[in-house]
C-alpha cells in the first residue's frame, strides 16, 4: 500500500459517488454543494471524475459534455474555464475545479477520464501538496500510470479494469502471479458483479487483503447490500446515497 495517510481511519470507508444529490432537486451532482452535503451525512471520501477545460484547468465532472446535466451540447474540452463557469447546473451551481475540491480539505477519489486531464490534475495535487489526500485512478492503465509517474511523491491508487481482470484470473488459477498483478496498487474499486463475474467473493477479497489491497464496491445504494458486502470483507462502499449507508 502506498505510504500515505489516505487510508487511515476505521473501515468500512464511505465514498460519496459524485457527492450527495441524487434525491434532491436543489443540488447538482459533482457540485461543491453535493460534496459538502455528503460530508455532512457521513462520507469519509468524495469520489469524482476529472476532465480538463480547453485552457487546461482540471474540473470535477462525470460526463465529457454538458448535455445530460445542463442541456448544453458542448464538450468540456472545447470550453475555457470562463465559458464553463457561465453555464449553470441544477441549483445555480457551476462545475467545480479540482482546486476547489482540494480546498475542501477532504479525501478525494479521482478518476482521470481523459488524457488531457492528466497534467492539470497532477499540477493541482502538487500545488496543494495533497498527496496524502487523493487516490488517483482511471479506467485506463496508461493514464493512471502516467499520472503517478509525474507526481513528486506517492499517492494512493486503484486498479484499472484491465488490472482487476488480470488479478481475478490469477485468483481463479489458485493465486499464481497474484502478487505481480496487484503490485503497486492500494485498492480495487469494483462492482459486486460484472459480465457474469462475481467480484464480491469472500476468497477473492481475502486474497486482496493479504496483499494489502482494499476492496471498494460501487455503486451501492441499498443498506442491505452494504451489509452483505461488508460481511464478505469489503473495506469501502461507493454510494449515491451516503445518507442511507451509516
Amino acid at each position: 500500500m502506498a505510504r500515505t495517510t489516505y487510508f487511515e481511519g476505521p473501515v468500512p470507508r464511505l465514498f460519496a459517488h459524485r457527492g450527495l444529490s441524487e434525491h434532491l432537486d436543489s443540488i447538482a451532482e459533482n457540485s461543491l454543494a453535493a460534496f459538502q452535503h455528503a460530508i455532512a451525512h457521513g462520507a469519509t471520501h468524495i469520489e469524482s471524475d476529472v476532465h480538463a477545460t480547453k485552457d487546461q484547468v482540471a474540473v470535477l465532472f462525470h460526463d465529457d459534455d454538458l448535455a445530460r446535466v445542463a442541456g448544453v451540447n458542448s464538450a468540456i474540452a472545447d470550453l475555457t474555464l470562463k465559458d464553463l463557469r457561465s453555464i449553470r447546473l441544477k441549483g445555480e451551481a457551476v462545475v467545480p475545479t479540482l482546486a476547489e475540491g482540494l480546498e475542501l480539505g477532504v479525501n478525494l477519489n479521482l478518476d482521470i477520464k481523459a488524457k488531457r486531464a492528466i497534467r492539470p490534475t497532477v499540477a493541482d495535487i502538487e500545488r496543494f501538496g495533497a498527496h496524502d489526500r487523493v487516490l488517483v485512478s482511471s479506467f485506463s492503465s496508461s493514464r493512471r500510470r502516467k499520472a503517478l509517474k509525474l507526481l513528486s511523491a506517492p499517492v494512493a491508487t486503484s486498479a484499472s479494469m484491465r488490472e482487476v481482470a488480470l488479478a481475478y484470473l490469477s485468483h481463479r488459477l489458485g493465486g499464481f502471479g497474484f502478487g505481480l498483478a496487484v503490485k503497486g496498487l492500494d485498492a480495487f474499486q469494483i462492482p459486486p458483479k460484472m459480465y457474469g463475474i462475481t467480484f464480491a467473493e469472500r476468497s477473492f477479497l481475502e486474497r486482496l487483503a493479504r496483499y494489502g489491497v482494499e476492496a471498494h464496491f460501487w455503486t451501492v445504494n441499498d443498506p442491505a447490500e452494504r451489509e452483505r458486502l461488508i460481511s464478505l470483507g469489503a473495506a469501502g462502499i461507493v454510494s449515491d446515497r451516503v445518507d442511507l449507508m451509516n
